[in-house]
């Protein structure tokens, strides 16, 4: 398979996953709600995300090797086996950690306090979440701990999108499963065992691909190292804390946004923010399988392909992003009050404040993948917490006077300040390795960012004439894109229409 179709499966996969995600939240939701009261749902969500919460250990030190894995490569088979098997068993003990952290939080009581309103609720149902956190912390300790290593390992063999097609099966299993439980009248722990069945015959079938996969590969066993599954382990504890660190910058700013301006602006901009959150996730679902092909053509100090890469995320940012938030702003409002009945009042102000950080994070995306592909593990955490306190920061200054813009302002600076710092570390790294940073290409990309923030500007400050400026804005979009376009090595332009020209549409409008 080719690196395009492989990201471009990898890719549909990652979108299907969200697509899986989202409707099962649109269809389960009334259905749980149907079974069972609001307090046994609450509590049903409190128990996924103490998971979560609990398993980010493994999440930091999965990530870890798997970037690892990346930077050794196939051709270094020796380490790449030291370092995978010397993973597994540190990924098992990190299970039984988290086990033990789950099972403590049941018997010792704690989780009784951490519950909503813990003190009305019946003691069974809060001896059933107990039941089935223990359970999914067994779940995880035997399959998704050592799952997420041996994942990650197949994905330097060009496997990422058999395997995130995988995901795709997980999602609507996982989603799946509990549902069925409360229709057959199942109360949490009947839930939970249903998922938990599930997840274990899941990953038995899966496991039995990725050993095959193995043997297919040559994956042999290689003794494994306790120091250096000792070193890693320590290692990663940096991207653990690093996700710590991102999830307070956006957790941080629903719980200061209640105090400091009230409920009813927490509800206006969590419903605002929705779309640029979706965004985030779709760019993920690029940068994820683009990754393994990124880093081989970064460590082959191969210039014309890692720009190849980088353009891959440039274009849709010029060609569909930009122009997407101008129209957006243009037209969202009558949709917006449809949506949410009214009951929401529309902010522009915030929703192209939001529009312009999703220009930045996207923007960045391939710098941030050469710092994490390297595991340059400090410069994360320093950036992670230089953009937690920013936004906490700001929006104790700014938030009392400025309500939700204020909020909104705040996480603006904060993408800001870490895109700034992503892009000069890694244009240090490509320059201490031989490579350059697509300096022309990049210039591009900033101007379609500040023609989207202007034209969104003036169409919140002169709303008589936005159709004007919406047109105005796409005609001068269209003419960066085309300078974008001129920007591009030849061998990206050849291959960009060669893929075109198969789509059958498109083929008699693309030109040799």
């Amino acid at each position: 398979m080719s690196v395009a179709k492989r990201v471009l499966s990898g890719s549909v996969a990652s979108w299907m996953q969200i697509g899986v995600t989202v409707i099962s939240q649109l269809v389960l939701v009334p259905l749980y709600l149907t079974y069972w009261d609001v307090a046994t749902y609450g509590v049903w969500i409190s128990v996924q995300a103490l998971v979560t919460l609990l398993t980010m250990l493994s999440f930091g030190h999965q990530n870890f090797l798997g970037f690892e894995f990346l930077r050794l490569g196939i051709a270094n088979r020796q380490q790449l086996g030291l370092q995978f098997w010397s993973g597994i068993w540190a990924a098992f003990f990190i299970g039984v950690v988290e086990l033990g952290m789950m099972l403590l939080l049941h018997f010792t009581g704690i989780l009784h306090f951490l519950l909503s309103d813990a003190a009305l609720l019946d003691q069974l149902l809060v001896k059933e979440a107990g039941l089935v956190l223990a359970m999914q912390g067994f779940v995880w300790m035997i399959t998704g701990s050592v799952g997420g290593v041996l994942v990650r390992l197949m994905a330097v063999f060009n496997y990422f999108p058999r395997l995130a097609w995988w995901g795709v099966l997980l999602a609507f299993i996982t989603a799946l499963a509990p549902a069925l439980a409360v229709m057959i009248g199942g109360g949490l722990f009947s839930a939970g065992l249903f998922l938990g069945i599930a997840t274990l015959l899941y990953n038995g079938f899966l496991f039995l691909d990725i050993y095959r996969l193995m043997r297919r590969e040559g994956i042999t066993y290689t003794r494994p190292s306790i120091k250096t599954a000792w070193q890693n382990v320590v290692r990663s504890l940096a991207l653990f804390i690093k996700n710590l660190l991102e999830n307070c910058r956006i957790g941080g700013v629903r719980i200061l946004l209640a105090p400091l301006a009230g409920n009813q602006a927490l509800v206006s901009f969590s419903t605002i923010r929705t779309g640029a959150n979706f965004v985030m996730q779709g760019l993920n679902t690029i940068m994820h399988p683009m990754m393994p092909e990124l880093m081989r053509f970064l460590h082959q100090r191969d210039q014309t392909r890692s720009e190849t890469a980088f353009g891959t995320i440039w274009i849709i940012i010029i060609a569909i992003m930009a122009p997407g938030v101008v129209i957006l702003q243009t037209f969202i409002a009558p949709f917006f009050e449809l949506w949410t009945k009214g009951k929401v009042v529309f902010d522009p102000v915030l929703f192209a404040l939001l529009s312009i950080g999703v220009l930045l994070y996207a923007a960045a995306q391939p710098a941030i993948a050469i710092v994490m592909g390297n595991n340059l593990l400090k410069v994360q955490m320093k950036l992670s917490a230089l953009a937690a306190t920013v936004v906490i920061g700001v929006m104790l200054a700014l938030v009392p006077a400025l309500g939700i813009v204020g909020a909104g302002i705040a996480l603006l600076l904060a993408e800001l300040m870490v895109t700034i710092g992503y892009k000069m570390t890694a244009k240090k790294w490509l320059a201490e390795n031989g490579l350059s940073w697509p300096r022309r290409s990049a210039e591009r990309v900033y101007v379609a960012i500040i023609l989207a923030s202007v034209s969104m500007a003036m169409l919140i400050a002169f709303p008589a004439a936005q159709y004007y400026t919406f047109a105005g804005s796409m005609c001068l979009l269209c003419l960066n894109l085309a300078k974008y376009w001129q920007t591009l090595p030849v061998f990206t332009r050849t291959r960009t229409k060669e893929l075109l020209r198969r789509i059958p549409l498109m083929k008699k409008w693309v030109t040799a």
